[in-house]
């Protein structure tokens, strides 16, 4: 039986250096600020071995959810404007919102459910959720998947 490939979202704090190292080379390529792979390797102080064992499997978030749909889940306070801040936030972004599924309020605070298409964002996925959690009236943003 072929055992199956997954993927996992995986905090940072937990990850090997190594790890790290690589992820940081890849964006110091992809932003211009290292000329040559061995150029960044050796300003993030990492083997070059390391760097080709590991460059293929592991990469930023953002970059995972590129041309994507992802579902976001929201605790909000029950209070006029929250989602349509919400929207407008995404919209502002040019994300697409695909879904919204919004909760009874209890208590005060109410779940709500978002799925957006990332084709067309203006700024990349980590930026976006930044931006989503300072909302006036976000209490929790959750990211519950992507497909």
């Amino acid at each position: 039986m072929k055992k199956k490939n997954g993927y996992f979202l995986v905090r940072e704090e937990i990850l090997p250096e190594a790890i790290k190292k690589t992820i940081r080379v890849k964006e110091m390529l992809k932003r211009g600020d290292a000329a040559t792979i061995n150029e960044a390797v050796e300003k993030m102080e990492l083997s070059r071995s390391a760097y080709y064992k590991y460059k293929d499997y592991v990469f930023p978030f953002y970059e995972a959810s590129e041309n994507k749909i992802v579902t976001l889940t929201f605790l909000l306070e029950h209070k006029k404007g929250v989602l349509s801040s919400l929207l407008n936030t995404i919209s502002h972004d040019s994300g697409s919102v695909l879904t919204i599924n919004q909760g009874i309020p209890l208590q005060g605070v109410a779940n709500a459910t978002v799925s957006i298409e990332t084709a067309n964002l203006s700024v990349d996925l980590e930026a976006l959720l930044d931006k989503l959690r300072m909302v006036d009236g976000v209490k929790r943003l959750e990211v519950l998947g992507q497909a």
